[in-house]
């Protein structure tokens, strides 16, 4: 064993969009996989929903692996290092849900197996290969998820018991987002918002509508290595840049002088918000 120091590195996104049906999953991760890699030649589609994915062919020509039933673990594996040996930059995955409550996906396997606790025993690390298999590609992985209405049991003041919703559920193990670096939840009019990014990136931002953008914008933090981070340290131009501003009116003159460099640096961002946080907090406190 060895101590290191952390640093960081560039990386590959692990991201989740999250939608019920017809929200605009597919559209939304081919346009932000344009984003990432710039060129649709180098995305795969594996395609579990009947052909969707060929809707939106006049978007470029992205590439589609379709994959139909069973939806075993392994399928899923073999479709996803298909797309890896193909030379894919971006693979999405459209859409996990079958994996998991499709015709052989893991619910119906330990079903098949006697549908007791113990038979998960045996499928549990098939689910587990299936996410190493996302986690550990050398390709960007976009994930979709259905969502569908969820129910619970609960009992009035008469004692009488009823069923209620409680909002919407992902289609898949619950705890899949935790694995994502980034989980983007849409509703019907194609909006989305994060519900987990470790990037920072839309950490406390309106809710916006996923483009070609949003995958530019994520490829720029993807590709920031550890000489971006020492940019930010205590010591730093920028880090001294930004603790000499003493209002928020020094901090936005700041900003509008080198908004460019700014607004494709989250960790700018993140420092400035710091920043703010501090001097709101000293007025606070002189009030």
């Amino acid at each position: 064993m060895e101590l290191r120091k952390a640093t960081r590195k560039k990386a590959k996104i692990r991201l989740g969009l999250s939608a019920v049906s017809g929200a605009g999953k597919t559209y939304s991760a081919i346009q932000i996989a344009k984003g990432l890699c710039g060129d649709l030649g180098k995305v795969a589609v594996i395609d579990t929903e009947n052909g969707s994915a060929d809707l939106y062919a006049h978007l470029g020509n992205f590439n589609v692996l379709p994959l139909t039933a069973p939806f075993t673990p392994e399928r899923y594996i073999e479709a996803i290092r298909t797309c890896e040996k193909a030379g894919m930059e971006v693979i999405i995955v459209d859409s996990i849900s079958h994996e998991w409550d499709g015709k052989g996906g893991c619910l119906e396997i330990v079903e098949s197996l006697g549908g007791k606790y113990q038979d998960w025993a045996k499928v549990t690390p098939r689910h587990q290969a299936f996410l190493e298999a996302i986690l550990h590609s050398p390709s960007h992985i976009i994930t979709t998820v259905r969502r569908k209405q969820d129910y619970e049991m609960t009992k009035d003041n008469n004692g009488r018991v009823k069923v209620e919703k409680s909002g919407l559920k992902e289609i898949t193990r619950e705890g899949f987002e935790y694995e994502l670096t980034i989980n983007l939840e849409m509703d019907t009019k194609h909006n989305a918002w994060t519900s987990k990014d470790r990037t920072g990136l839309f950490i406390d931002k309106p809710a916006f509508v996923p483009s070609e953008k949003t995958g530019e914008i994520i490829a720029k933090w993807c590709e920031q290595g550890e000489e971006v981070f020492n940019s930010v340290k205590p010591g730093s131009a920028w880090y001294d840049k930004v603790e000499q501003c003493s209002t928020q009116k020094e901090l936005v003159e700041l900003y509008n002088k080198n908004k460019v460099e700014i607004d494709t640096n989250p960790l700018l961002q993140q420092l400035i918000t710091n920043r703010r946080s501090q001097i709101n907090g000293k007025t606070l406190s002189a009030a």
